[in-house]
């Protein structure tokens, strides 16, 4: 059963229509890129699995057990956030605050968590440098090292809004790459929206494109070998498909 079941949903604002057609799952270890244009119905279908939004039509099924305790959010970063006043450590520990409820204060067990994902993620040596000092991609690996965090007994699935936005090619390199191996070594579903189909069909297993309704869904693979991929590939210069090799999207 998958994790996570979108089954003919569809978000309304005010009663126009903002997404519709939403039809398709996410299993253990699936790297799934939704892309499209700015009011694609992207940052709505994130909503609803988050559960701030509820669909108008069909429904959203957790399975597997899942809960949204389960699930680490990394949002899109604002000015605010770049500049916000505490240290490293201090923000990976506030993916624990979810969990505390009432309680002030942090457990062993939590710091022990924070140091963990810290060390995963290359940032241990940052523990105690302001957040705000930091260079894009690092203040990236703190915000995913907190979004790791949020989880007691870990997660089962990562969300992450537009993550690479603002990064020099290099640096976003290094995050693709970093996503992927905690995808496929600690058999993390990841939910990524992003604009870069390029990227997408090389890192993602499955790609959802979004025009205000689901206009595909299916593996990357099938995706460079359709007309709708084709078509949105076709301005880069030719893209080797991961699978067979073949030459995609070529002028």
């Amino acid at each position: 059963m998958a994790l996570i079941t979108c089954k003919k949903a569809a978000f309304c604002y005010e009663g126009t229509c903002v997404v519709s057609g939403l039809d398709f799952c996410v299993g253990f270890g699936d790297y799934l890129c939704v892309v499209g244009e700015n009011g694609s119905g992207k940052s709505t279908l994130i909503k609803g699995i988050l559960g701030l939004k509820h669909p108008s039509d069909g429904r959203i099924d957790f399975g597997e057990g899942l809960t949204r305790q389960d699930i680490g959010y990394l949002p899109q970063q604002n000015s605010i956030q770049k500049s916000f006043p505490a240290s490293v450590q201090e923000v990976v520990l506030l993916g624990r605050l979810a969990k505390h409820g009432l309680r002030p204060f942090y457990t062993r067990r939590d710091r022990q968590a924070a140091s963990q994902v810290m060390e995963q993620l290359g940032i241990s040596g940052l523990a105690r440098a302001g957040f705000g000092e930091l260079s894009g991609g690092q203040q990236q690996r703190v915000l995913l090292a907190r979004a790791l965090c949020a989880a007691p007994d870990g997660l089962k699935v990562l969300i992450l809004d537009e993550p690479m936005n603002g990064l020099d090619p290099v640096i976003k390199q290094e995050l693709y790459q970093l996503i992927q191996h905690i995808n496929t070594q600690q058999n993390i579903a990841i939910i990524m929206v992003t604009h870069d189909v390029q990227n997408a069909v090389r890192y993602a297993s499955h790609l959802l494109l979004l025009d205000r309704r689901q206009e595909f869904y299916g593996t990357a693979h099938a995706f460079q070998h359709s007309t709708l991929g084709q078509d949105l590939l076709r301005d880069s210069c030719g893209n080797h498909c991961a699978v067979c090799g073949l030459t995609v999207g070529g002028r």
